[in-house]
């Protein structure tokens, strides 16, 4: 960044070849070495979606996090899809990291930001998933699990009107395996997968393959999800995913976003990305 110009390919090659880990710690030794904001000097010299996609792999994920959720939040209309795909996928300790950043940012915890800026079941669901409470064993009791999807069958399509407790109570804090075992191998359950939080329960690769492909399909592309899901997958699951973006829609992912998308934009992209497959 010194000088006339910016050297965009050295910027792509040295924050696409470095983990979060690595990344991060540069802004504070940037500040050590040449007393300046790392972050403010990367925003000056760059622009776009390409700047957007470089400021966020700077920060950590709990911060990157805490910010496009208040993003999500703030300002007029809520991007409720947004808010599920977060909370619904990270980790207890991830989820709890969250909320202490939030309310250290923004001054505000997230509970009441959601509280103010959603309602009805949709409210209840969201501040149930901020607690970060979720059972996260690994060992499934199948008998329990065929019960709870018995219970959710019970609260909802089978009596007039639904019972949204039963359905935050098993949904928000039952493990992930154990709803896998249970509710989905139910016929008389198939009512739950429209749903949309059982998407990223039930298979959360091909959850986010299919947020990245709705990003970029047809006019236009949805470039806050787009860089959102790259940054905050490329070190979790990326791989996965790519596997079911390929499964699901019979080409790679790397080839829709270099149809996508031009430029650094695209190359930093590309590198999350990780390969062709």
């Amino acid at each position: 960044m010194k000088g006339f110009g910016t050297d965009e390919k050295a910027i792509i090659e040295l924050l696409g070849s470095r983990t979060n880990k690595q990344r991060v710690p540069m802004v504070a030794a940037y500040k050590t070495t040449y007393g300046k904001d790392l972050c403010k000097d990367l925003k000056s010299e760059l622009t776009g979606n390409f700047e957007k996609l470089v400021l966020a792999m700077m920060k950590s994920p709990a911060h990157f996090d805490a910010s496009e959720l208040r993003e999500a939040i703030k300002g007029a209309g809520t991007d409720e899809a947004c808010l599920i795909e977060i909370l619904s996928s990270r980790s207890n300790a991830e989820i709890r990291e969250i909320t202490r950043i939030y309310k250290a940012e923004y001054g505000k915890s997230l509970e009441d930001a959601i509280s103010s800026d959603t309602s009805g079941h949709f409210r209840r669901l969201l501040i149930s998933l901020s607690q970060g409470n979720r059972d996260e064993r690994e060992a499934v009791d199948v008998a329990m699990a065929k019960q709870d999807a018995q219970k959710l069958y019970a609260a909802g399509e089978n009596k007039v009107g639904t019972d949204e407790s039963q359905f935050n109570a098993i949904l928000c804090a039952r493990s992930k395996p154990h709803l896998r075992a249970g509710i989905f191998i139910q016929d008389s359950s198939v009512y739950i997968c429209s749903f949309f939080l059982v998407k990223c329960i039930r298979n959360t690769s091909a959850y986010f393959a299919e947020r990245l492909y709705k990003a970029m399909k047809g006019a236009g592309t949805m470039d806050t999800t787009l860089i959102r899901i790259m940054v905050s997958r490329s070190e979790v699951d990326m791989l996965d995913i790519r596997q079911a973006y390929v499964k699901a829609y019979g080409k790679s992912l790397y080839t829709d976003i270099s149809s996508d998308t031009s430029g650094d934009y695209q190359k930093l992209l590309l590198k999350l990305c990780g390969g062709n497959d």
